[in-house]
């Protein structure tokens, strides 16, 4: 018997009104959100989904929270990633990295606004937060040529009535990422241009109840992205061809997009950072990825694995790299917990073999949040003091990176767990397995 329409345009038949998660469970709303696929894989997995409602409530008193200790009029963001972490809203995400169009004003009694695309006003709409929509925040020479001026200045001209209103005509203005003309037609209003960027980082550094119930479910779904990633791998297909099974995998459960393209193959895998391309993966060969992947809830979920593909032993030199490099993840993971100081993440814990450390990655360890964000744990010879003079706190979220990659040689070991801290140490939340041929075990 055929369902009527109002089954059939439900996301979940099973369900009402909602999903787990609170959104609306209908197929033609206007949020994005995991997909049925992702929602039956969780449940089945046994993962409480976030409440979303509670999570854009967080993350908005955070960021005004932050603005009134600062003691700003307000926060002006143009970083699209900032605008998702204000509103929990997209448009257009990766075009509008290199044209922005949108903006988002955070005023310090919570008047929040924002401007978009001038015919999407609606795509905020599901936000109670968001209180107006606007547009006219597009800056940019693409689109408004010779004459950008004369648009910065009636942008300019709005934000100073909304803080005059709203953040105690208080000229002490945060941006983070602004348009050249944009800046000037703000101080032009009398407005000083506070660091924006650092109000947006360490905000978004201390993740949220629900927040970390969404990373845990989009860790889930890109884990089984990667395990359809490897089920599909074979020898004689592309690196380009077995990236492209992880953007599927990762957009049929309701992901967004890859950062980068970090998935090599044999030699190219030395030195790291090649890009996927058209070389055809040989038998007993090495596969090196990274994720970047802009997962289910925006949520960011940066893991690396190395596997080994053959019908013979990897050579005892690699198995040696994928030791250390797993013995250098696991065991500075461990010196995670609370209070303690970034400088001891870079100068304690395992050191790399002198014959890595010419390849060894940027970063002993990274935030990560909706993308990877503040901070930046360097090693130590790339270590400035007083760049990163905090301490870890509960609700931060670390990713430990090892790349073990010989100098001159013809292979690397990548390996990256995302890691959360807790009350009282930490919790690894990466449950993906490690190449059991790599690691000496078969």
């Amino acid at each position: 018997m055929a369902q009527p329409y109002s089954q059939t345009r439900k996301i979940d038949p099973t369900r009402g009104d909602t999903l787990a998660d609170g959104s609306p469970n209908n197929g033609d709303r206007i949020e994005i959100g995991p997909t049925l696929l992702a929602l039956r894989e969780w449940e089945a997995a046994g993962l409480t989904a976030p409440n979303l409602e509670a999570m854009r409530e967080y993350r908005w008193k955070r960021l005004t929270q932050h603005i009134v200790d600062r003691d700003y009029g307000g926060l002006l963001m143009f970083d699209p990633l900032n605008i998702r972490y204000a509103t929990d809203s997209t448009n257009m995400q990766l075009w509008n990295t290199h044209n922005p169009f949108r903006a988002v004003l955070l005023c310090a009694d919570g008047y929040m606004v924002i401007w978009d695309y001038k015919n999407s006003p609606f795509l905020t709409e599901f936000n109670h937060l968001v209180r107006e929509q606007r547009s006219g925040a597009d800056l940019f020479y693409f689109d408004r040529g010779d004459k950008v001026d004369i648009a910065a200045d009636a942008f300019s001209k709005e934000v100073r009535d909304l803080i005059n209103e709203h953040g105690g005509a208080n000229n002490r203005l945060a941006v983070d990422k602004a348009m050249l003309n944009g800046i000037r037609a703000l101080e032009a209003q009398g407005f000083q241009i506070m660091e924006g960027e650092e109000v947006t980082e360490k905000s978004r550094s201390i993740k949220g109840p629900d927040e970390i119930l969404a990373m845990r479910c989009a860790s889930h779904a890109c884990e089984a992205a990667i395990q359809d990633m490897f089920e599909a791998t074979k020898v004689g297909m592309s690196e380009d061809a077995i990236w492209a099974e992880l953007h599927k995998a990762n957009i049929k459960r309701g992901g967004e997009w890859i950062e980068t393209r970090l998935l090599t193959t044999g030699p190219r895998t030395n030195p790291w950072f090649m890009e996927c391309g058209p070389r055809e993966l040989q038998n007993n060969e090495i596969v090196a990825f990274d994720t970047d992947l802009i997962g289910c809830y925006g949520m960011c979920v940066d893991i690396s694995r190395t596997w080994w593909i053959g019908d013979k032993k990897p050579r005892p030199e690699m198995i040696y790299a994928m030791q250390h490099a797993h013995e250098h993840i696991m065991t500075n993971m461990d010196m995670m917990k609370p209070g303690l100081s970034l400088r001891d993440l870079t100068f304690k814990g395992h050191q790399l073999d002198d014959q890595y450390i010419k390849g060894q990655y940027g970063c002993r360890f990274h935030g990560v949040g909706l993308c990877d964000e503040w901070p930046l744990i360097a090693y130590k010879e790339g270590f400035v003091e007083g760049a990163f003079d905090y301490d870890l706190q509960p609700g931060m979220v670390l990713c430990a990176e090892a790349l073990v990659s010989p100098e001159g040689g013809d292979f690397s070991i990548k390996l990256e767990d995302q890691v959360l801290v807790t009350e009282d140490g930490y919790e690894n939340l990466t449950k993906y397995p490690f190449c059991p041929h790599l690691m000496g075990n078969t």
